[in-house]
């Protein structure tokens, strides 16, 4: 089913009430709406900005992204969180920089190939920054296509998807693309919400199937709930002064990877021992610190952080590329995972755990 007034109610809708003044539309350049698109990824708008902004500050152009270190712009991305989208820009920069003359690619299958980019972010990339004509599917279309035409399944089943996208590509217009393209994005964000829908200020609540028979609070179908699993693990804050706590650079791949962090060990594993195997430290002090749960989206995870001062670390076996000494007084640029930041600040407001000032 083509509704022909679909694009043009949104358009109208937009030229209204659309957002017009987002950092990445001024100016609208491929690099610009590329590097928002990646972070918008799971990821709401008004988080996005003031790290788009600092993003830019930093990095302005391909050049500049393509020629930092990792580290400097994993720092850059620190709490943005779901970090592969970072470490695939990083990549793709260089892919462009290397395979295309530093000139970002203006060719749907040619984007489709950078690493981190999918139909939809293709699409919305093309459209806003070249006017080009590619529907678009992100969370938010979803949402609003499956309550329009009232879609039953979860949205993110393929048999579910392949029915979004027909909708999705018979309702996109031949012009004003990059406007469109905002409209279904903005119109799913802030009118077609997941939790109470603002059915009467939207443009296509007329002839909305899910609003007609009184199913917006039950479209689109949720995802099948799964009770998340708990991992545990103890945090090495290994300290050898006041301020300078070891830090290990994570595996390229997997949960923060190329991130920084703590050593870890299973909750049941000897500390002294591991501490004396790995480096060869003596243990001066330790004491556990306040649990601390971080949640993925598929599990979470319970830090249990142990705070130990070293007797002998000018004597420890280190490797100089994985491990630093990092001075929470003096912080450099690398990349921290949330909760790392967060226990890295405790140190440098408290200095060493009032246990280790107690017992000098």
């Amino acid at each position: 089913m083509q509704n022909k007034n679909f694009a043009e109610r949104l358009l109208r809708w937009f030229d209204l009430h659309g957002r017009k003044d987002l950092p990445w539309q001024q100016p609208r350049s491929l690099y610009r709406v590329w590097v928002s698109e990646i972070m918008l990824q799971q990821t709401q708008v008004a988080t996005v900005i003031p790290y788009f902004e600092r993003f830019m500050e930093r990095f302005p152009d391909l050049e500049s992204l393509a020629s930092a270190p990792q580290d400097e712009l994993l720092h850059y991305w620190s709490g943005l969180g779901y970090y592969a989208r970072a470490r695939n820009l990083h990549k793709s920069a260089q892919i462009i920089c290397s395979e295309f003359g530093g000139f970002f690619p203006e060719q749907y299958e040619q984007l489709l190939a950078l690493p981190g980019i999918g139909p939809s972010t293709a699409g919305a990339i093309l459209a806003q920054a070249l006017e080009q004509k590619h529907a678009i599917l992100d969370g938010n279309v979803k949402r609003l296509l499956a309550r329009y035409y009232a879609v039953e399944g979860w949205t993110g089943q393929p048999s579910v998807q392949k029915i979004l996208w027909q909708y999705a590509r018979q309702n996109t217009p031949d012009n004003r693309l990059a406007d469109y393209t905002q409209a279904i994005m903005d119109l799913g964000a802030t009118t077609c919400k997941r939790g109470k829908p603002d059915c009467e200020h939207c443009p296509l609540s007329a002839d909305c199937v899910a609003l007609g028979e009184g199913k917006t609070q039950q479209l689109p179908t949720p995802r099948p709930r799964k009770s998340l699993p708990v991992k545990s693990a103890r945090m090495l804050l290994l300290m050898r002064d006041q301020h300078e706590v070891m830090l290990q650079r994570r595996p390229p791949s997997g949960i923060w990877g190329g991130l920084w962090s703590f050593p870890e060990i299973d909750l049941q594993e000897d500390i002294a021992r591991y501490c004396q195997q790995q480096w060869q430290f003596d243990i001066q002090i330790m004491q556990q610190a306040d649990p601390v749960r971080h949640t993925f989206s598929h599990y979470h995870f319970d830090i249990s952080p142990c705070i130990i001062q070293v007797k002998n670390p000018d004597h420890c076996v280190m490797e100089a590329d994985s491990i630093v000494w990092y001075n929470t007084a003096q912080p450099d640029r690398r990349g921290l995972a949330a909760p790392v930041k967060q226990l890295l600040q405790q140190i440098a407001q408290q200095g060493r755990c009032k246990t280790f000032e107690e017992s000098q």
